[in-house]
Parts: structure tokens; sequence; C-alpha cells
């Protein structure tokens, strides 16, 4: 019988949908050393974002034909590795579209009225009313660096709030960005322009510290950056000087460079909001997730037609 072994732990719901096709194995949080040993009895392989499927992983695998990520960033996985072993590779782009762009919202509203800090006097017994004067969303124009499923999600509720929606994407034709609702514009327009901007980007050669010292002077005196999508994409140091100046009044942030950060100066500073990386972690996106991977693994290992295969 088929073999699939999990990782990272999935959703009921997809392990229902694998249980009938498959002997499946549910390792979560096992350890790379282990994954090394065991790897070679199963024919898929299914993860999200803790595994490092790497080199070693793919070349263990005598039998893997699929290796699925069960969220949208597949960044943990070799992606040449695989494409040299001729193992497929399927993500879950859109199941977690709506939780990343929800919270990605929260963070311009959390930066904006200085929630978090409000809370935390108040659970302190402490009433600084006058302390927490902040900026209406409405009527600001809000710069969104990739324009894909989240990046137009994120776009929508702006709208709702009464913000001018930019759009910078250079893989997505300007007359598709208008369509999501978007003003299709330049990198260094939308920095000029924008009172908030929000990065949808996944982590590349090209994006790296797309956000860095030089991109951080072209913006606006007291912009607000927001930072939902992958460590990596803003250059920390840089932001870290840009709010100590002043430059970057506040920003909020899910993802970073080194995952955990521990407690950097960047964590601590008083204008950053952070969570820890839980833009997908909502129980309708993983359900979501956990059933559309399922179905795409099955496809990988019968010959069906792939909807997401990234490699």
């Amino acid at each position: 019988m088929t073999k699939i072994l999990i990782t990272d732990g999935l959703d009921k719901v997809g392990l229902d949908i694998l249980n009938v096709a498959a002997q499946v194995d549910d390792r979560n949080n096992i350890s790379a050393e282990e994954l090394l040993t065991v790897i070679g009895e199963y024919e898929a392989l299914i993860v999200r974002g803790r595994t490092k499927v790497t080199a070693a992983v793919f070349a263990a695998g005598k039998k893997l034909k699929v290796v699925g990520r069960a969220g949208v960033g597949v960044d943990n996985i070799d992606l040449t590795a695989a494409k040299a072993h001729g193992v497929a590779v399927v993500n879950a782009p859109v199941a977690t579209s709506v939780a990343v762009a929800e919270l990605a919202f929260s963070l311009l509203l959390a930066t904006s009225r200085e929630i978090p800090r409000a809370d935390a006097s108040m659970k302190a017994g402490k009433w600084i009313k006058k302390e927490l004067e902040g900026v209406e969303l409405y009527g600001k124009t809000l710069g969104v660096i990739g324009f894909g499923r989240i990046g137009a999600e994120t776009g929508k509720r702006a709208a709702a709030f009464g913000m001018k929606i930019l759009g910078y994407d250079p893989l997505i034709p300007a007359d598709e960005i208008q369509r999501r609702g978007g003003q299709p514009v330049t990198l260094d327009a939308l920095f000029a322009q924008s009172d908030f901007i929000t990065l949808h980007i996944p982590l590349t050669a090209e994006t790296k510290n797309i956000i860095n010292a030089e991109s951080i002077l072209k913006m606006k005196d007291g912009v607000r950056i927001v930072c939902a999508a992958r460590g990596g994409v803003i250059d920390e140091a840089a932001l870290l000087v840009g709010l100590e100046s002043g430059k970057v009044a506040a920003a909020g942030l899910d993802v970073f460079a080194a995952e955990p950060p521990g407690l950097t100066a960047l964590v601590a500073h008083p204008k950053v909001v952070c969570t820890p990386h839980i833009g997908a972690q909502t129980v309708e996106s993983q359900a979501r997730a956990a059933e559309d991977i399922a179905s795409e693994v099955l496809n990988a290992l019968n010959g069906r037609l792939l909807r997401w295969k990234v490699a």
C-alpha cells in the first residue's frame, strides 16, 4: 500500500482523505536526523514550514514521488534537488489567502491605533489615554507590494476602509492589478506615495531586503510598514534605524529573517507590533490547506492533473 509521511501535523479533514487511499504515518515534530532514516519507506511527504526538505532528504527518499507543502511558501523545500530526483512539489496556495490578508489588515489597524500598547497599559492598571493618539486608515494610501491572491485580498479590505490602493507586482500585468482593485505603480512611486506599506511576496534573490535603508529614505516621513509574507524581505537592521529616527512611525511584523527571532531590539521596540508567524493559523485556513494538499498529493501519486505544481 502507498505510504505517506506527515511531519508537521495536518488537520483531520486532510487525514481523512489520505487514510482512505494510503497508509498514513503522522510523525509530528520528527527530527531532521530521524527523517533521513525513515524517508526511504515513503512515496509521499507532507510538511508545513518547520520541516526542511533538503537535498539529503531527496537523496534518501528513494521511493519519493511527491512532496506536499500544506500552505503557500516552499522556501523550506530544495526545489533544485526535487527536480534532480524527479520528485513533484505541490502546495496549497489558495487555502491561506484570507487568513493571511486578515492578519495583515489586523496589523495595519494595530499599528495605526497602538492597540497592543493600549491593552498592555490597561492590564498594568494605567490610563494613558492622552499618549495614544493614532491615525485613521480612511483617506490614506496603502502600497501593496505583491498583488497576488493575498495582496489583492488585503487591498479589498483596505478599500472598504476608504483607502487608496497602490499595487506593485512585476509578475502581474497592469490591467490585472487594476482588475483586482489596485492602481499599478512602480516600486519607487509606491515608496514615495504610500502612508502604509504591506508586503505579500515570496523570499527570492530579487525580493531579499526589498525594504532596505535606501528604500526607506524614499518613503514618506511617518510611514507604517506591515509584513506577513516572508522573513528576509525586510532588512531588519535598516527598519530598526528607521524606527529609531522616526522616519518609520510603526511596523507590524508576523515574519522574521530568523525564526524564532528571540527578544531582539526590533522585537522589543515599542513601535513594533509582533506576532509569531501566525498568518495561516486559523481553524478555517488549516482545514482548507489540509483538504487541498491531501487531494493534490493523491493526484500526484495517481498521475492525475496537478493544480498547484511548484516544481
